[in-house]
């Protein structure tokens, strides 16, 4: 209150503010009606209405809105990852086995050149891949998918992802992926592989660099492929080019390295976009 005597000024700053605001019916609705707003209804629910309201997480609606969270936060988690690579392989490989030890010095390998390793973050070849990059001190992301068995993150894992949509997740591996090194493995990672082929193949993703590692695992599939599928016309010679073979960690990461500078003097020629720094 203002002293006696005296009268308090208005505040015509204020009132400004307020005489200029445009009336908005939508979300003066409460106040019109005098109903509840929108915020003390979610707050303020009866217990009954709760449990019956609960059902609702059990619609596709509201799977909807889970898958879109789940796209949200893989996005927000590996936007500024830089250069990655997705190295894809059996979770079923012991650490004694000689590709746990390929894969690993290719993580090492690929973090010493500056890429990210992402991985499904399970154990076998998905574990030493990220240990390699841990170990060297890169990052290293596992993309966990919820499955109908108890399973684990492995604990070299930087940058952990946890999805219940495998389409999400197989979203993950590609999108921020500037190539794919391709381990022994069994349906899960042969469905991974063709994907990427497929999505090179239709033009749906720049032509990476698909590189599989162990070629006496390999060679039956890419005998199959050169006598079946490309004789019978069901794809075409230059397809048999989207990917190679080897079994040196080092021709696997040079092979990754060469693509990226190729990739980044190119969109640096065509868009003014700077190159990102690879060694």
């Amino acid at each position: 209150m203002a002293p006696s005597g005296k009268r308090k000024k208005p505040n015509r700053e204020l009132e400004s503010s307020e005489e200029s605001l445009i009336p908005n019916p939508w979300i003066n609705r409460a106040a019109r009606t005098g109903k509840p707003t929108e915020d003390s209804l979610l707050f303020n629910l009866p217990q009954e209405q709760r449990l019956r309201d609960a059902t609702f997480t059990q619609s596709d609606t509201w799977r909807v809105l889970r898958i879109t969270g789940e796209f949200v936060s893989g996005f927000d988690a590996l936007a500024d990852v830089g250069p990655a690579v997705t190295v894809f392989g059996s979770a079923r490989a012991s650490r004694s086995d000689a590709m746990y030890k390929a894969a690993r010095e290719v993580g090492q390998q690929l973090a010493e050149a500056g890429f990210a390793t992402i991985t499904g973050g399970g154990p076998g070849i998905m574990e030493a891949a990220n240990r390699g990059a841990q170990e060297s001190g890169g990052v290293s992301i596992g993309a966990n998918i919820e499955l109908p068995k108890e399973q684990g993150l492995n604990r070299w894992v930087t940058i952990p992802l946890n999805f219940r949509y495998f389409f999400v997740r197989k979203t993950m591996f590609v999108k921020y992926a500037g190539g794919f090194i391709i381990f022994p493995g069994g349906y899960g990672t042969l469905d991974e592989l063709f994907e990427a082929l497929t999505l090179i193949q239709t033009g749906k993703l720049h032509n990476f660099p698909v590189v599989l590692f162990g070629t006496s695992f390999w060679q039956g599939l890419v005998s199959w492929i050169e006598s079946e599928l490309i004789l019978s016309a069901k794809i075409s010679v230059d397809d048999r080019r989207l990917f190679s073979l080897t079994d040196d960690p080092r021709e696997a990461v040079q092979i990754m390295v060469a693509s990226f500078r190729e990739y980044s003097t190119q969109l640096q020629n065509e868009a003014g976009i700077p190159s990102r720094d690879i060694r």
